[in-house]
C-alpha cells in the first residue's frame, strides 16, 4: 500500500471532508481543485493514487485523466462524481481510470475501494510486514514487538509503514518527505529527523535491539543488522 495521494474535487466543502478523513487513515493527501493545476501536480509529485472528480474547472476529469495516461503516468485513478449515467462510468473506465465511485457515496466504500486499488500493483504484499520480531500490521494498523503491542501516532505508523516496505534498504529523507507528509511540509523543519527519533524511542527501547538505523547524509534504514 501506498501513502501518498492526490484529491481532485472543487466543492471546498466536500474536498475537505475527503482529506481530513484520508489523513485520520494516515495517507498523506495533496488537495486542488482544478484540473490544469491536477496535471502538473501529478506531473510533479510521486502520487500512489488520485480520487479524481469529473466535473472541475480548467480541465474536467476525463481531461485530466486522458493527459496524465497521455504522459505514461500509471497511477490509479478513482473517479469520483455526481453523474450516474453508464455512458460516463464507460467513458471514465476506458479513458485508463481504474475504478468509479458515483456521488453521494459512503466514506467507507471509498476507504475500501481506495484499498483495493492500492493493493493491485503489490497484490502478493502480505497483510502483516515482519523485521525481526517486530511485527506491522497494516489493515489494524497496529504494531507489535517480541509481541508487546506499541503505541503508534498515525504519522508515526506511516514513516514505520514505509519503511518497513523497504526493509533492508536505504530510505532517504526526500522519500520519506515525499511519501508520508503532504504538500504543507515546511522542508526547512527537522519533522522528518523528531518523528524519526519518537519511532526509534518506541520500537528499539531496551533491551531489544535496534533495527531503526541512520546511514549519515543518505537516509533511514530497517533492519535486523546495522548497514555497512
Amino acid at each position: 500500500m501506498r501513502v501518498r495521494l492526490l484529491v481532485v474535487e472543487d466543492d471546498p466543502r466536500l474536498a475537505n471532508l475527503i482529506a481530513r478523513g484520508l489523513r485520520e487513515q494516515t495517507y498523506a493527501v495533496d488537495v486542488t481543485g482544478n484540473g490544469r493545476d491536477a496535471i502538473v501536480q501529478a506531473a510533479v509529485n510521486s502520487y500512489d493514487a488520485i480520487i479524481l472528480d469529473v466535473m472541475l474547472p480548467g480541465a474536467d476529469g476525463f481531461a485530466v485523466l486522458k493527459e496524465i495516461r497521455a504522459r505514461g503516468m500509471r497511477t490509479p485513478v478513482m473517479m469520483l462524481t455526481a453523474r450516474d449515467a453508464v455512458t460516463d462510468r464507460i467513458a471514465g473506465l476506458d479513458g485508463g481510470a481504474d475504478d468509479y465511485l458515483t456521488k453521494p457515496f459512503d466514506f467507507g466504500e471509498l476507504l475500501a475501494r481506495l484499498r483495493a486499488l492500492l493493493r493491485r500493483p503489490e497484490a502478493l504484499q502480505p497483510a502483516v510486514l515482519r523485521i525481526g520480531d517486530l511485527a506491522i500490521d497494516l489493515h489494524a494498523h497496529a504494531v507489535t514487538r517480541a509481541e508487546v503491542p506499541i503505541a503508534l501516532t498515525a504519522k508515526e505508523f506511516s514513516l514505520l509503514e514505509l519503511l518497513a516496505r523497504h526493509a533492508r534498504t536505504v530510505v532517504s529523507r526526500a522519500d520519506i518527505v515525499a511519501h508520508v507528509w503532504d504538500d504543507n511540509h515546511d522542508p526547512f523543519t527537522n519533522a522528518v529527523e523528531v518523528y524519526v527519533n519518537r519511532l526509534r524511542g518506541k520500537i528499539d527501547k531496551a533491551p531489544w535491539p535496534p533495527l531503526l538505523h541512520t546511514r549519515r547524509g543518505a537516509g533511514y534504514v530497517l533492519s535486523e543488522t546495522p548497514p555497512a
